[in-house]
């Protein structure tokens, strides 16, 4: 599965659907309603849809550095890492479209995309845990860089450097 197949700029009427999977998954992400989703597109390097069978089956927001995104997250990251980093903040796909590759199309074009600040940089839930995030990073090569949080809801802060380009010097 390819990314251009699955992926499209979130548009207006997107808005409802995408709220509701927020919504569905909020005690791994945090809340947002129409205003805090319109602030985040207008800062948002990609706000994505993600498509299968001709429906809305998740959606992808990431940010570049140097945005007005107020994130405790996003600042830690901006802090350790300047303009070298894109922050996948939040990435939901519907359970019903789960394990058909589309998480794995989304991360090759997001990070595809990341390379040219040199990393792709997010959080994964500790407390409580997201065992499945947190396997499905690692074995995408990302590595914990920090921890923030109060327990209970405490986030690894993880990273995956862009592979060195052919001639680089790397």
């Amino acid at each position: 599965m390819e990314a251009h197949d699955v992926l499209r700029p979130m548009t207006d009427a997107d808005v409802p659907r995408v709220l509701q999977l927020n919504a569905d998954h909020v005690q791994l992400l945090s809340p947002m309603d129409d205003g805090h989703l319109a602030r985040l597109r207008g800062w948002a390097a990609r706000a994505d849809v993600i498509q299968c069978d001709g429906e809305t089956a998740g959606f992808v927001l990431v940010f570049g550095p140097g945005t007005d995104y107020d994130s405790e997250n996003y600042l830690w990251f901006t802090e350790r890492f300047g303009d070298r980093f894109d922050y996948l903040d939040r990435i939901v796909i519907d359970a019903r479209f789960r394990r058909r590759g589309l998480a794995s199309a989304v991360y090759d074009a997001v990070e595809a995309a990341a390379a040219a600040r040199g990393r792709l940089v997010l959080e994964v839930n500790l407390d409580p845990p997201n065992e499945p995030s947190l396997a499905f990073h690692r074995r995408r090569g990302f590595e914990e860089v920090g921890q923030l949080g109060p327990a209970g809801h405490r986030v690894s802060l993880m990273a995956r450097s862009s592979p060195p380009k052919a001639g680089d010097g790397a």
